[in-house]
């Protein structure tokens, strides 16, 4: 079976600390996967370096059969990182169509279909500084979602909704693995890991390990 993500022997010094400790995973199925740890744990920074966005310090990581080199992005992959990284004097609409020039994958029609759907329609031509923290989350799905990756990954990506967000993007993400989408999930919120995960892994202090 084609290889979704492998991490082999994934190790992370920052300043000398060893922050991710010699880390093993393989995902050859689609499906929700739930990362769960306190904070500090090693989740955040595991999530940034399998986007590409930091090199490990020692081990691999292949993503659809290709190994990311130093300074590579995987491809087909969507990520909710944080809330911090758009631009506030842009609207949502121009921090996403500013986003998808990267690839141009998508249109203009298709960016302001993605705000509506993820209840941005209204707001798309706002400024983002002048969003609300769920507005700023919705953002973050839109621009995940918004290419139709085949990998994606949430870091804590319900923080801030209400509840009616939150089991509105619960099905969202159900009907995206539903669909082939594999995910990685990671949320502080029990009731998201029980009802969204199909497996379960523990982070604890850079260690990764299947929760039993």
């Amino acid at each position: 079976m084609d290889t979704i993500l492998q991490i082999e022997g994934l190790s992370k010094k920052i300043n000398g600390q060893l922050l991710l400790n010699n880390i093993e995973m393989k995902i050859s199925t689609p499906g929700i996967y739930g990362i769960v740890g306190r904070n500090g744990s090693g989740k955040s920074l595991l999530f940034k370096t399998i986007a590409g966005l930091l090199v490990p310090t020692e081990g691999k990581i292949k993503v659809f059969d290709q190994y990311l080199e130093k300074g590579a992005f995987p491809k087909s992959f969507g990520a909710v990182l944080d809330t911090g990284g758009f631009l506030p004097h842009y609207s949502g609409f121009q921090n996403l169509k500013l986003l998808s020039s990267i690839k141009n994958l998508i249109t203009e029609k298709e960016i302001r279909e993605v705000l509506d759907f993820v209840g941005l329609r209204s707001a798309g031509n706002k400024k983002v500084r002048n969003y609300s923290l769920g507005m700023k989350q919705r953002l973050s799905i839109a621009q995940a979602i918004m290419e139709k990756p085949k990998l994606l990954i949430l870091d804590e990506a319900l923080n801030g909704l209400d509840e009616a967000g939150v089991d509105f993007f619960r099905k969202v993400f159900l009907d995206l693995k539903n669909k082939g989408t594999t995910i990685l999930l990671a949320s502080h919120n029990r009731e998201d890991i029980e009802l969204l995960c199909d497996e379960i892994y523990k982070m604890d202090n850079g260690v990764l390990k299947m929760s039993s």
